[in-house]
């Protein structure tokens, strides 16, 4: 492998064939098994120098530690303290999503052939993504987004 497939800077050398060979390295039950899973590009230097202000690290910080004292909340008396150690029970307890989220992710299993481990592992990125945004229930932007976190799991073109 070149190491350039997915750059918007250089262009891939590879076949067709490699690049699916490669790919398929990890196997489907093992990437079911990993939350969130990202390509990341390379990053231009016109991106590196950008000086815009954005959210500072100290925002951050403490919308993940409202989620987290959420989280806890949310299971207290157990031995489970975040939304990644949800058990099916907690799933259709905690996870309810908008009927505009519901139809996004039948659409999502359905072209991307998700399985149901990938299903729920996006209930539980959504639920956490809903958390970091202070909402209750879950709605389509929440469930879009941990869809996007699943890139790896995407079939090859």
């Amino acid at each position: 492998m070149c190491g350039f497939y997915g750059d918007p800077q250089k262009e891939c050398s590879c076949a067709t064939l490699q690049v699916q060979r490669y790919r398929a390295r990890v196997s489907g039950p093992l990437l079911d098994r990993i939350d969130i899973q990202v390509e990341v590009p390379g990053v231009a230097y016109k991106e590196l120098a950008d000086h815009t202000a954005s959210e500072s690290s100290a925002d951050i910080r403490e919308r993940v530690e409202r989620s987290r004292k959420l989280q806890l909340q949310r299971f207290a008396g157990r031995d489970i303290y975040c939304n990644a150690q949800m058990t099916a029970r907690d799933l259709r307890k905690h996870c309810h999503v908008a009927a505009g989220a519901e139809r996004l992710m039948e659409s999502a299993m359905n072209r991307l052939g998700l399985s149901a481990r990938a299903y729920t592992r996006i209930l539980k990125v959504a639920r956490t993504i809903a958390d970091l945004d202070g909402a209750a229930e879950m709605g389509a932007a929440h469930v879009a987004e941990a869809i996007q976190y699943r890139s790896l799991d995407r079939t090859f073109h």
